[in-house]
């Protein structure tokens, strides 16, 4: 536990200069295009249009999805795991890529490397933001207003911020010691998003059909968060209904976070020497 509480008191301390970082890094990679940074938004909307068309219009020919705040559209229902995933997606692997990316940079500068994955992710929480503020406004404009349940996404966005952090940080480690693996979980996190109730309900669509796959794909902590986000905005359950399942979630992202910092501990003295 030791390198778990040296690790966290890194992020804090260096938490100003995290955010500097980031905010530059968000500059300087879209500084040579003539829209800039709108290519952080253009991105994922020509996606998120395109995953509309085919699944919304094409599939489920515009049919729209039943929730606790009704029948909404079925962008809407896609969009409340869609948005989120635009930024867990990009941050695993920007994450997983952290410390080698940036390891020379820093290596003589006063700033723990624990924090590189941290800089990864705020770097990409800057258009997750604009995003779900969109979002909100187009909730908002097709008659879906506010109601306790929102509040519930505040604990979500910390379990997503938990999890990332666990992850990448454990991820940034073994991505220094075995290259191969950077290559592994760019295939993996391509196929999650087809194991995850992101443009589908696996509940209701696989439990039918296949009812002993939902709890397996729920094992996957990444189920639980966008499962989560969604049951928020559009009134699901609340996350205090299935205590097994949450429990399951922390246990697991805390297991994540102090393997992940024993590793991160062991071999960031050596990490300039996989380089």
């Amino acid at each position: 536990m030791n390198a778990v509480v040296k690790i966290l008191k890194e992020q804090v301390t260096s938490f100003p200069l995290i955010m500097r970082l980031a905010a530059y890094e968000t500059k300087s990679k879209y500084q040579m295009n003539y829209l800039g940074v709108l290519w952080q938004f253009l991105n994922p909307l020509i996606q998120m249009l395109a995953y509309w068309f085919v699944f919304g219009l094409g599939i489920r020919k515009g049919g729209p999805m039943a929730t606790g705040a009704g029948e909404v559209p079925f962008i809407l229902w896609m969009l409340a795991g869609l948005i989120p995933w635009f930024f867990i997606s990009p941050t695993i692997l920007d994450g997983s890529n952290s410390v080698f990316k940036r390891i020379k940079m820093v290596a003589k500068m006063n700033f723990p490397i624990s924090s590189l994955p941290s800089v990864a992710i705020a770097s990409n929480l800057f258009s997750y933001a604009i995003m779900m503020v969109i979002y909100i406004i187009a909730l908002l404009a097709s008659g879906i207003y506010p109601s306790l349940h929102w509040l519930q996404y505040i604990y979500y966005f910390v379990c997503l911020m938990a999890f990332l952090f666990s992850f990448s940080l454990f991820n940034s480690t073994i991505s220094v010691l075995i290259r191969d693996y950077q290559f592994l979980l760019q295939a993996v996190t391509r196929l999650l998003f087809f194991l995850l109730p992101v443009f589908w309900d696996i509940n209701s669509k696989l439990g039918a059909a296949h009812p002993e796959l939902v709890p397996v794909l729920k094992l996957n902590p990444l189920f639980y968060i966008i499962d989560g986000f969604r049951n928020s905005l559009l009134d699901g359950q609340w996350f205090f209904q299935d205590v097994k399942y949450t429990m399951y979630f922390w246990l697991f992202t805390l297991f994540l976070l102090t393997v992940g910092s024993v590793l991160h501990m062991k071999f960031r003295d050596k990490f300039i020497d996989f380089l």
